[in-house]
């Protein structure tokens, strides 16, 4: 494989969050990123724009634009002007914005746990409540939506739904028939949607993204959506989001939310975005190949070494949503797993009341990085 998924990079002198976290024994297998090197071309490109020596002000970054509504429009149909694009540091900022673009006196935020945690926090910081609907975990382990509850969950002062889709931590691609209801449901009370499609292009074979908002213009035209080169190509550290939003009113409500306060992305955060999107589906192709490689040894592993440990089916993400309850480690089962095999897991507690007795496990990292991880857990469950 040309780029070289298999290669171990020591990332513990990099200022590295993930791998600076835990003590040195301690194997980091949590938070959402991976251990691969960044595409060749977002590489070269970074390379080329810091040889230029001079890094002002970043400017509007039209072409950045005009390739994202281009992938729009390869990918999903969906046909979206350049200028509805709209750059932001990160997806957290985004949703943020987006709850204080629609605040209103006693609003309430809808999430449907469990979820990425962030979105916890986020209707309280723009002064408004959040309303929880949990998704339903079936007999398979797979997770599905209530319609009904989530229905009624939706009141008078319902503000804002943000969905996650692909779905952190659970792994749910939704279909384009769930999606269609979700929008419905939304467009009956009026109630808009920002949509966090940040792992969108990390898919696994049979199933199919949809943005939400490329179901017809009437959705479209009550949607954030919010992507990010970020998770998909190994560059959040560069700090580069977008939100996508066809509707001008919203976009400069969205805008006016800054405040002062939220700035837009740095100039090698453009670099390599840009050089992402534009040269590095090759490279994201191969990434998809290894990945699904990844998913589908851990769920051989799980079921001939840990069968007390359940995997959720993971349809799109590099994250995996693994039930403990089985295995009788109690509701913080990432405790278990760092004290006895030293590695470094997801409390599921972390996503909602739903997930105690969950962990989360990033797999987007060589297959020996993973095999070792997944020794440790065994280990540390045989010895108990």
């Amino acid at each position: 494989m040309a780029n070289h998924f298999d290669e171990i990079l020591d990332r513990r002198n990099t200022e590295s969050f993930k791998w600076n976290y835990f003590d040195a024994d301690v194997l980091p297998m949590w938070v959402a990123d991976m251990d691969f090197k960044a595409p060749p071309a977002v590489i070269q490109a970074l390379q080329d724009r810091v040889a230029h020596g001079v890094f002002g002000y970043a400017g509007e970054a039209k072409e950045l634009q005009a390739v994202i509504a281009d992938r729009m429009l390869t990918l999903y149909g969906w046909k979206v002007e350049p200028e509805a694009v709209v750059f932001l540091p990160g997806v957290i900022t985004g949703f943020n914005m987006a709850c204080h673009t629609f605040a209103k006196a006693e609003g309430e935020v809808l999430i449907q746990t469990p979820v990425y945690f962030p979105f916890f926090h986020a209707a309280g910081y723009a002064g408004m409540q959040r309303v929880d609907n949990s998704l339903q975990q079936n007999a398979d382990s797979t997770y599905c939506i209530d319609f009904e509850a989530f229905e009624a969950a939706i009141t008078e002062h319902t503000a804002l739904f943000i969905l996650c889709n692909p779905h952190n931590p659970v792994g749910r691609v939704f279909r384009r028939d769930e999606l269609e209801q979700l929008a419905e449901i939304c467009l009956k009370h009026h109630v808009p949607i920002c949509s966090d499609e940040i792992h969108s292009d990390l898919i696994f074979s049979g199933h199919r993204h949809i943005p939400i908002a490329s179901l017809d213009a009437e959705i479209e035209n009550r949607t954030i959506t919010l992507i990010a080169p970020s998770k998909t190509f190994n560059v959040a550290g560069l700090d580069c989001a977008a939100a996508i939003i066809p509707n001008a009113e919203i976009r400069k409500r969205y805008q006016e939310a800054r405040k002062g306060l939220v700035g837009g992305v740095n100039l090698l955060g453009l670099t390599a975005g840009l050089a992402a999107y534009r040269d590095g589906q090759g490279w994201l192709d191969e990434l998809m190949v290894y990945l699904e490689g990844n998913r589908d040894f851990l769920m051989t592993f799980l079921q001939e070494r840990m069968p007390e440990i359940r995997l959720t089916p993971v349809e799109g993400t590099y994250l995996a949503w693994l039930d403990c309850r089985m295995a009788g480690l109690g509701k913080q089962p990432a405790e278990f797993f760092l004290e006895h095999g030293r590695i470094g897991l997801n409390e599921g507690g972390m996503f909602g009341k739903e997930g105690e007795g969950f962990v989360r496990l990033n797999f987007g990292c060589p297959r020996s990085l993973l095999t070792e991880g997944l020794e440790r857990m065994a280990k540390s469950l045989g010895e108990r």
